[in-house]
């Protein structure tokens, strides 16, 4: 389990000091963090607590949000990615997952959301830089592009992040998002060091009413994480495995519980292959 992850958002009943404990008596060693949690502690303390337990931070889930129109919606949205990338270096991460955002409200311009992307991107990569912290573009399912990510395959995703140094910008292989393209494998390979990180949950039918609550653990559902992980692995990325599950059973599981049943489908589906 050496590469093994919990993103929090797994256990999401969990405080901040409930999932680091339970990463630690579960031997798990590292753990992705999300924002909203981090705020509750307090970042200092939220990195003290992590620091403390000797777990890594595989990530800090979010930022990004980048469609907003107009100067002060551009304004807003370049501070609050300019504050999780402090938040980030104070936790101790070297990644900051970031989605790009949905469609305004009212707005049917897809393409003109999608240039503000690669304009806020433009902003905020240089500062990813000085703060040591690389922003991953994570591409969505495209059934989330009209509120949640303008982003919807991998390969867009690269498009946007080779157009700056690979230490400022990469991307995020999350499996329940990317699983389904027919483009996959050649767009792993063409990612190779711009895969910053890798996300794993299985796609489980049938969907809820909510489509973003239908993950599933690994090995529940329709995902071949053998040959998913092959093309990660033979892509170069040695990185953290991040078990990140949206899904009301799952959360509504006792936090120890759910961890067991996470080491052990990595040990069946992902470590192994």
């Amino acid at each position: 389990m050496t590469r093994l992850s919990l993103n929090q958002i797994t256990t999401k009943h969990w405080s901040l000091p409930e999932a680091v404990q339970g990463c630690v008596d579960a031997g798990v060693p590292a753990i992705g963090l999300w924002r909203d949690k981090v705020a509750e502690a307090g970042v200092a303390e939220a990195a003290r607590l992590v620091r403390d337990a000797g777990l890594a931070v595989s990530t800090l889930c979010r930022g990004g949000f980048l469609t907003a129109t107009g100067p002060e919606g551009r304004r807003a949205a370049l501070a609050e990615n300019l504050q999780a990338l402090e938040e980030a270096a104070e936790l101790g991460t070297d990644t900051l997952v970031l989605v790009a955002g949905g469609l305004p409200a009212g707005s049917r311009d897809l393409a003109g959301a999608r240039s503000r992307v690669a304009e806020l991107l433009a902003e905020l990569a240089p500062h990813a830089g000085d703060f040591g912290v690389r922003l991953a573009i994570e591409p969505l399912h495209p059934m989330f592009c009209a509120d949640r990510a303008v982003v919807s395959t991998l390969g867009q995703a690269l498009d946007l992040a080779e157009l700056f140094p690979v230490e400022q910008v990469g991307v995020v292989v999350d499996s329940y998002h990317v699983w389904w393209d027919p483009e996959l494998e050649r767009q792993i390979a063409r990612a190779g060091e711009r895969i910053a990180s890798y996300q794993v949950c299985d796609w489980t039918l049938p969907l809820p009413a909510d489509a973003l609550l239908g993950r599933g653990h690994v090995g529940d559902g329709h995902i071949d994480f053998a040959a998913l992980t092959a093309m990660v692995t033979q892509a170069g990325y040695t990185g953290w495995i991040e078990v990140e599950i949206f899904n009301e059973q799952v959360w509504r599981t006792a936090g120890d519980r759910t961890l067991r049943t996470m080491i052990d489908r990595h040990r069946a589906h992902v470590e192994t292959s």
